[in-house]
């Protein structure tokens, strides 16, 4: 069975986001009958990547995050380039940048 965790680590963002755009694009080309519906297992593997992606997504942000703030960015200035408050920004990510101070930048999670 497709979970996220079985595909997670056989895919990048990049390449999980271009199989997800494939299938998501066959998808939608469905009612053109020269284009062959997803099968089954496509689909759950469409629904898979989706959450694949999300999961990159956010590890990257956590990253990026954590890349602003060594850079002197304010926690206005992160909350404002994520679209949220200061204190959304700090209560969202505030936690696992303590949990994860020592760190190297690693690439685990996403690119």
């Amino acid at each position: 069975m497709l979970t996220p965790e079985s595909l997670e680590g056989h895919f990048t963002l990049l390449t999980a986001t271009a199989r997800y755009d494939a299938l998501r694009l066959r998808d939608s080309l469905a009612p053109d009958p020269d284009v062959q519906p997803l099968s089954r297992d496509e689909v759950l593997e469409m629904l898979a990547l989706g959450e694949v992606i999300a999961r990159k997504a956010a590890y990257g942000r956590q990253l990026s995050v954590r890349s602003a703030r060594a850079a002197g960015a304010s926690w206005s200035q992160v909350g404002a380039a994520l679209g949220m408050s200061k204190q959304a920004a700090w209560e969202a990510h505030s936690r696992w940048l303590e949990q994860n101070a020592g760190r190297a930048g690693g690439s685990e999670g996403g690119e």
